[in-house]
């Protein structure tokens, strides 16, 4: 696979005596500060894991020299997992007016005042309705810009159905809150990404799901966050065929030739370096994916079964092509192991940590758009030695 993150690379640092990140450019000219960006969490389902997840996350002081936590639940929710979690000693402040967050602590902002009760592990509608009630919050802050970017927690996608939530997941919610015309699903590791055509659709609906502009528009939006999100100038993309083999050339299905490919046509006359479709049991087999910046797949188990399989390290699932930084641990809300202290939070801590290296990127990409040559200049003439001729 094309080396992740090529083009730039990016050191959150906390600078004596401020509160603030210094982000550098891969070619040490430009070098910008911005605050320490403000990062909300959503609780995900009551009855799940993930409140854990964010106390053991949270629990550790360094996370604040590099951004400051915002958690959206309530003060006896969270309280309810923090005591059954004695070695994670949290510490956090209450508000309920998001102009008042303390940078120098990790700020709960209290989504509901009533008692409720939790379950650890149960299924019901109360664990679904106060997830629902935290990721609108967490969700508006995000689109009001009174966060940088959100980690959301698992939910469990049949008990948060309400009339208020009508969606199979959190990205078709996401993308109907920011009214973009489109986003990709992507699952990010360290060796590889899979971004989906089609996300949580019946696999006996797909085929109906995959056309030439559903694949197209797809390709677009990965291609730009690639550029923008990954600091990668220019992606190679692999775009995998959604019948066994590929097609075999019309053989075991036409989807290929009539739709995917002519996509693909279509992408490269827009200067997108997509390349297919490959068959996807050889391609992963084989272990193309590592000659690629990023996969698309056709469907949900097409991608994630090779990427959870493959993948080094922890996988994060980001929502590329919203306008704002969203991601999550590329796993559920683990009713069996729920209210036991036995989550394990290093997925968790990943989707922290690629949030703030994207909106890290994103800076640097805008920064160097913003009339880099002038920004370049004055950095070399700054920091020009004089030079002494010998007579």
């Amino acid at each position: 696979m094309a080396k992740m993150g090529a083009t730039a690379y990016f050191y959150p640092l906390k600078c004596a005596g401020s509160q603030r990140l210094t982000v550098f450019n891969p070619i040490n000219f430009i070098m910008s500060e911005i605050q320490k960006p403000i990062i909300g969490f959503s609780s995900g389902d009551l009855n799940g894991i993930g409140l854990e997840l964010i106390i053991k996350t949270l629990a550790d002081p360094r996370i604040l020299e590099l951004c400051t936590p915002v958690i959206f639940a309530s003060n006896k929710s969270l309280n309810f997992y923090r005591k059954s979690l004695p070695d994670c000693n949290l510490q956090f402040q209450s508000l309920k007016d998001l102009a008042r967050i303390n940078t120098k602590a990790v700020n709960l902002y209290n989504c509901w005042e009533e008692e409720v009760q939790i379950n650890p592990g149960v299924l019901n509608n109360i664990g679904g309705n106060y997830a629902r009630i935290s990721l609108e919050a967490a969700s508006n802050a995000l689109k009001n810009k009174d966060i940088h970017a959100l980690v959301t927690a698992p939910i469990h996608k049949s008990n948060i159905q309400s009339p208020e939530f009508t969606h199979t997941g959190h990205t078709p919610y996401l993308r109907q809150l920011f009214a973009v015309k489109d986003v990709v699903m992507l699952m990010v590791a360290e060796n590889m990404r899979v971004g989906l055509v089609t996300e949580h659709v019946p696999i006996s609906q797909v085929a109906a799901h995959i056309t030439k502009a559903a694949v197209y528009s797809k390709l677009v939006v990965l291609h730009n966050a690639l550029q923008k999100d990954f600091g990668i100038t220019k992606p190679k993309i692999a775009v995998l065929g959604l019948n066994p083999h590929a097609g075999d050339e019309g053989l075991v299905g036409t989807e290929e030739v009539e739709i995917i490919g002519p996509a693909i046509a279509e992408a490269k006359q827009k200067n997108i370096l997509a390349y297919g479709p490959f068959s996807a049991d050889a391609f992963f087999a084989r272990g193309h994916h590592q000659k690629f910046d990023a996969v698309l797949a056709m469907y949900h188990d097409q991608g994630l079964i090779p990427f959870k399989s493959l993948a080094f390290g922890e996988g994060v699932n980001y929502t590329a092509g919203l306008g704002a930084i969203r991601t999550s641990p590329d796993h559920g809300t683990a009713f069996d192991i729920a209210g036991k202290g036995m989550a394990d939070a290093s997925s968790f801590l990943a989707a922290l940590y690629e949030a703030i290296d994207i909106i890290n990127r994103t800076v640097f990409y805008n920064e160097v758009r913003t009339n880099p040559l002038r920004k370049i200049s004055q950095r070399m003439l700054a920091n020009a030695i004089d030079e002494t001729l010998d007579e």
